[in-house]
Order: structure tokens, then C-alpha cells, then sequence
């Protein structure tokens, strides 16, 4: 069960670390890490089905890389508009990485640390993050602030990141993976930014290589200097 944490100093540690250009990784996840991993957002198929970004690349005769963009691969020259005319389907989710990927990536996440709880950043400005979810206490405490973000803070066990999320009614539950998430001895970090249609990785060489490799997921190795901007996937150039 995740606790709501009314003191948002166990994880200001990670704000300076953050920087670099408009949309390197090392802007939406920390520093200092010996490697970081990619992991993409899967996108459904209009027929039902999940496809990662290599099967759409290759269904779109668009080429599949580490820095790539879904609007790219697509072929939607605008990259607010995700839905281009190469791809049947829905784009990935922006901000939220599905929750089979997210217990998958657990999985992985789990063998990679010494310790069996962390902490978990849920951004605030989500519709849903209100009285109806959140106790009052919580919403009223000070925030976990970073460039352009405020976040609200909790801790528990690395499993109950699955919790997050809401009800729009009783029978139907809105899962949000963390925005940002730790172990207790801060072997990695992970960052799904509200953005982002992908979700972001920082650890030791064993964790990233063992994310590669995952059933599940689809990860790409990156720097902490790769772009993520729009305009940051240099070979599937659009008209």
C-alpha cells in the first residue's frame, strides 16, 4: 500500500540532477548513472492488440532507433498529431506507461535493488488527484518541485506501484504509472514524464542490459544526453 508523505525532502536529491538541452533524457531523469534505457510506450492496433514501435517501423517502412518519434514513424509531419497515415491505430499513451508494461518492467526492476520499498512522484495537476482520491492532508502539503512540474509524494513497497490511479466508477479502475519512482537505496530511477510517450530509465550497466533482453518491454539503451524532443529523431525525416 502506498502512504501519502507530507515532507517532500527524500526526494529533492534528484532536482540537481536534472539538466542538459531542450529534451535529453537527463532533463526528465537523473544524472550520474551508468547507463539509461528508453522503454517505449506500446500503441493498439485497430484491430485489437498491442504492436511496439519496431513492429509499427516496420509495418510503415520507417526505420526503428533509440531517438525515434511515433509521429515520424507514422508519417504525420505535425508532431501534436500522432495519428498518421502509415499507422492503423492508436498512438502510444502520453504520460503513462500501460500497466501489463509497467508490472513487466517491475519484474525487472525488483532484481536490480537491494531494498523491497521506494518512493513514488505523482504529478498534480491530473483531473482526478483531488479529495476524491487523495486525502485532504496530502493535497495540502508542500510539493516536490522541479522545472515546470510539482509532484506529490509517497512511499511503500516497489510492488504497489500499480496502485496509482482512480475510479470513474466503481467496477472500472484509470491506472497512472508513477512520474517518478526510486528504490530506498537509489539504485535507479525511473521517469514517465506527462508528455513523454516513453518512459525512462537510469541504473547500473546490469539493470539496463537485463531491460533490453525483458519479455514485454521495448527498450532502447540511450544517453542521458539523447533527445527526446520532437524533432530529435534524425532518420525518418518528414516532408
Amino acid at each position: 500500500m502506498l502512504l501519502p508523505v507530507l515532507d517532500p525532502s527524500p526526494a529533492e536529491w534528484i532536482s540537481p540532477r536534472l539538466g542538459g538541452a531542450f529534451g535529453a533524457a537527463g532533463r526528465t531523469v537523473p544524472r550520474g548513472y551508468a547507463a539509461y534505457a528508453r522503454v517505449c510506450h506500446p500503441a493498439e492496433r485497430d484491430r485489437g492488440g498491442w504492436a511496439s514501435w519496431r513492429e509499427a517501423a516496420a509495418e510503415t517502412g520507417r526505420r526503428a532507433h533509440a531517438a525515434m518519434q511515433w509521429h515520424a514513424l507514422v508519417g504525420s509531419p505535425d508532431p501534436v498529431n500522432l495519428t498518421g497515415s502509415l499507422w492503423r491505430g492508436s498512438p502510444p499513451d502520453r504520460g503513462s506507461l500501460p500497466s501489463h508494461s509497467l508490472t513487466a518492467l517491475l519484474a525487472v526492476l525488483g532484481r536490480h535493488t537491494s531494498t523491497l520499498n521506494g518512493w513514488f512522484c505523482l504529478w498534480e495537476g491530473y483531473g482526478w488527484a483531488d479529495e476524491a482520491t487523495l486525502s485532504r492532508e496530502h493535497l495540502a502539503a508542500p510539493r516536490l518541485r522541479h522545472p515546470g512540474r510539482d509532484y506529490l509524494l509517497f512511499h511503500g513497497p516497489l510492488t504497489a506501484a500499480t496502485e496509482l490511479g482512480w475510479r470513474p466508477r466503481p467496477n472500472w479502475f484509470e491506472a497512472q504509472s508513477p512520474n517518478l519512482f526510486w528504490p530506498d537505496d537509489r539504485a535507479w530511477c525511473v521517469a514517465t514524464e506527462v508528455d513523454f510517450d516513453s518512459t525512462l530509465v537510469a541504473g547500473d550497466e546490469a539493470l539496463i542490459d537485463a531491460l533490453l533482453d525483458a519479455p514485454g518491454l521495448e527498450a532502447w539503451r540511450i544517453e542521458s544526453d539523447t533527445s527526446l524532443a520532437a524533432d530529435g529523431d534524425r532518420i525518418n525525416q518528414l516532408p
